[in-house]
């Protein structure tokens, strides 16, 4: 499969795995209804730092992902400004574009873009699920075969299941510059699979085609039909008027079916006696070719699921005011993404700008009564020029909690901020992430997989959660001073062994009082935090 070169490329490749763990910390205040939130998430913060938290509860769990990133054209937000290069990867190359925009006349622009796409789409594959899929919105002159190429790398050239396009514009350009150029009203839309072979076809939205099962009948709701006709003038034939279940046809009536059409259909229990006369019952899966279904369509028009323009006139109407974005997706669009997916699936959006996929999630959510979740990671996109600009805080939440209200909603969601790094340095600097956080984060280092029961993580008892043939159990608090001070002592290994029933233990602690001899013999493997806590353990 041919590849795609950059500049910075065999720096970046790996660099997702390098990226510390951080706590996303709740906002509370900014909570909408969380007791209605059901799994609803918006988080604050750089995408890349956000998708590798959302690791340890999220990996393998998300069915549906759809991303709108910058478009690299040097004017992605509308404001004549490009976009900023922010990821602080341990590199002189890097380093130099570290913080600095990325305008039209950047000749390394294309090689930044991938270089910051790169460990954005490997994160966003660990967080699919192994049926999942993702929708990347791109535009055709800038980075579309850049795009292509790069995720046939990380998702498989085998997993592309296709391209959809949408009608972005319907209005011509009539500036001097496009005057004779090629004008492009579409926009492709990258479709990828983290496995094809486990995606079984999409959940084709079904026509009524008044077809309908009223009775009951041995096998469930049926539809009986009477399978006796006229006998009388040239219709008259003997041959027809067999015994079925023991009756032949009533006086002047023949059987429309033929002896070996009644024999299959009574082995097969789809003849029955209803009211003293034989009828032939009728199942839905009898009538499969019947059905008429809405195919999912690659094509998206504009006048059918709306345009940019759309997407901005709503988002202004539910804001009550102009925002001033120029490229919003319409609620329709993302909608019929989402719609021939299941109805209780988590959907994620990390690139989230004004939020239309969670306004489109809780939309239909309402018309179909769905039970999707959707997680949205958004930027503050401040500056030293605009210390206080805040898009999550300020447009994507408020987007979603005016829809909720203007709407009627019957949901929330809760509000996150990527917080602290979980990393060796940080915490001997007191920068230290709660129980529960620490918890997880153990969990998945140690196992690769996320903590699917948080509820049994249980302090006192310094327990985390079971994995296999093993129990892991952290002895850890929230305070530098007792942290030092912490110990796996015999009193506590006694306390574990009682609860590890028939099980080995992995202790993750500061400090070991014991001796390699006791801990082989009570089946405990001890992990020093926080110097060795960030070696993987093979399984």
């Amino acid at each position: 499969m041919p590849t795609i070169q950059f500049k910075g490329k065999n720096i970046i490749w790996n660099h997702h795995l390098s990226v510390p763990y951080h706590t996303l910390e709740e906002v509370k205040e900014l909570h909408i209804q969380p007791e209605k939130a059901d799994g609803n998430l918006i988080v604050e913060g750089d995408n890349l730092i956000a998708l590798k938290a959302l690791l340890p509860e999220y990996a393998g769990k998300v069915k549906c992902i759809y991303i709108d990133p910058p478009y690299n054209t040097g004017d992605d937000n509308g404001s004549g400004k490009g976009w900023i290069y922010n990821d602080n990867v341990n590199s002189p190359l890097i380093q130099e574009w570290l913080k600095k925009e990325v305008g039209s006349d950047d000749l390394a622009k294309h090689d930044k873009w991938l270089c910051m796409m790169v460990p954005r789409l490997k994160l966003l594959r660990d967080l699919l699920d192994n049926d999942g899929v993702i929708l990347i919105s791109i535009n055709y002159k800038y980075e579309h075969a850049n795009l292509k190429m790069i995720c046939n790398e990380i998702f498989g050239e085998n997993n592309y299941i296709g391209e959809l396009t949408w009608e972005s514009t319907t209005q011509p350009i009539n500036s001097g510059s496009a005057r004779f150029g090629l004008q492009q009203k579409i926009e492709p839309i990258l479709f990828y699979a983290k496995d094809k072979s486990n995606i079984k076809g999409f959940n084709l939205v079904e026509i009524d085609t008044g077809l309908t099962y009223p009775h009951s009948g041995k096998l469930g709701s049926c539809r009986f039909e009477i399978i006796e006709k006229s006998d009388a003038g040239s219709y008259q034939r003997d041959t027809m008027k067999f015994e079925i279940l023991g009756q032949k046809p009533r006086k002047g009536k023949r059987w429309q079916i033929g002896e070996e059409t009644a024999i299959d259909l009574v082995a097969r229990d789809r003849i029955e006696i209803v009211d003293g006369v034989i009828k032939k019952a009728v199942y839905p899966e009898d009538e499969l070719d019947k059905r008429s279904f809405i195919p999912f369509w690659s094509h998206f028009s504009a006048s059918e699921y709306g345009s940019a323009q759309t997407g901005k006139d709503t988002l202004n109407e539910t804001m009550g005011y102009a925002v001033g974005f120029d490229t919003v997706k319409p609620v329709d669009l993302i909608k019929k993404f989402i719609s021939f997916l299941n109805k209780d699936i988590i959907v994620l959006d990390s690139f989230a700008g004004s939020g239309t996929t969670m306004h489109a999630v809780n939309e239909l959510n309402k018309e179909d009564g769905g039970n999707r979740k959707c997680i949205l990671v958004q930027m503050k996109e401040d500056s030293e020029k605009e210390p206080d600009k805040n898009i999550c805080k300020d447009i994507t939440r408020e987007r979603n909690k005016r829809a909720i209200e203007k709407f009627k909603y019957n949901t929330g969601f809760k509000y996150f901020r990527v917080g602290n790094a979980i990393d060796p340095d940080k915490m001997l600097d007191g920068q230290l992430p709660t129980y529960e956080e620490f918890s997880k984060y153990v969990y998945y280092l140690a196992t690769g997989e996320h903590l699917a029961d948080v509820k049994k993580i249980d302090q006192k008892k310094h327990f985390v959660g079971t994995h296999g043939p093993k129990n892991f159990y952290l002895i850890y608090e929230q305070d530098f001073d007792k942290l030092t001070r912490l110990a796996l002592n015999l009193h506590i290994a006694e306390d574990m062994k009682k609860h590890a029933i028939n099980k080995r233990m992995v202790v993750y602690a500061p400090a070991c009082f014991l001796d390699s001899e006791y801990l082989d013999e009570k089946q405990i493997e001890f992990v020093s935090i926080p110097y060795n806590l960030f070696e993987k353990k093979e399984k």
